[in-house]
């Protein structure tokens, strides 16, 4: 059997970690590495699965040339380095690091030219549905609604808005055909006067161990329409992670999504 190696960065974390049983867990797949800043753990040890004969790695390198995929949760100056390895490489690259600049998205952008990268704020597949309905509701309902994104996340999420609330926000822009960063407002304090018509507005919570909770609202007169996802279980993050790298393998070079896993763009 043709097995995809896939090799996980940042394996010593708590996403990492289960990221390493979702793959030693699935059909067609084999945990080929791991990059921590430690060498010579077992991986399957450090998931919790009992031995499998894999161990950490510091050189990511020789983790992205050994393995056909490398999936990658960690931080953005870390990722854009990986993506430029792994398409000097011609490796896959999963990304599901939140934060990344727009000077860092165009360096993945231009990793892509050279090899398949599928990057997505999220990778759960309630809320990629629900990215394509807020598309589709913003726009229906139009200019009329005033759209706002309340999101939720544990106390230690050193990022706001979430990736994933910038990607609804985005959602939202489309279907009003306009740039989200020219309408966006993340933040309201003091005498801000009336809410600007056509803006789209970010709230953020933070707390406790909440995995992910996302609202859009699109709040007209008379009515208001709110979708909702809420996420319980991080293991849907590495269960999508592990499928994109799986469809990725094989593929042309380009910077794919979610949506072009799932079928769904």
């Amino acid at each position: 059997m043709n097995e995809c190696r896939i090799g996980v960065v940042g394996c010593g974390g708590r996403m990492g970690r289960m990221l390493i049983a979702e793959i030693a867990g699935t059909e067609g797949a084999v945990v080929s590495g791991g990059l921590s800043r430690t060498a010579g753990q077992d991986l399957g040890a450090l998931a919790g699965l009992g031995s499998l004969g894999v161990a950490t790695g510091t050189d990511a390198a020789a983790l992205i040339a050994g393995s056909d995929a490398i999936i990658d949760f960690t931080m953005p100056d870390a990722t854009v380095r990986h993506a430029e390895l792994a398409a000097s490489l011609g490796r896959v690259l999963v990304i599901g690091t939140t934060g990344i600049d727009a000077a860092q998205t165009r360096a993945i952008e231009a990793a892509a030219r050279h090899t398949p990268i599928v990057w997505s704020p999220n990778m759960s597949l309630g809320v990629n549905l629900l990215m394509g309905l807020v598309e589709q509701v913003a726009a229906t309902l139009g200019p009329d609604y005033d759209i706002e994104i309340v999101e939720m996340h544990h106390r230690m999420k050193i990022d706001a808005p979430s990736g994933t609330a910038l990607g609804l926000g985005r959602a939202a822009a489309a279907g009003r055909g306009v740039a989200l960063e020219d309408v966006w407002v993340k933040s309201r304090d003091g005498h801000t006067g009336a809410r600007e018509g056509g803006t789209i507005g970010f709230a953020t919570l933070r707390g406790g161990d909440v995995v992910g909770d996302h609202t859009v609202v699109f709040a007209g007169l008379g009515e208001r329409l709110e979708l909702t996802h809420k996420a319980a279980d991080r293991r849907i993050y590495a269960r999508g992670a592990v499928r994109a790298a799986l469809w990725a393998k094989g593929r042309a070079p380009g910077l794919y999504g979610m949506k072009d896993v799932l079928g769904l763009r």
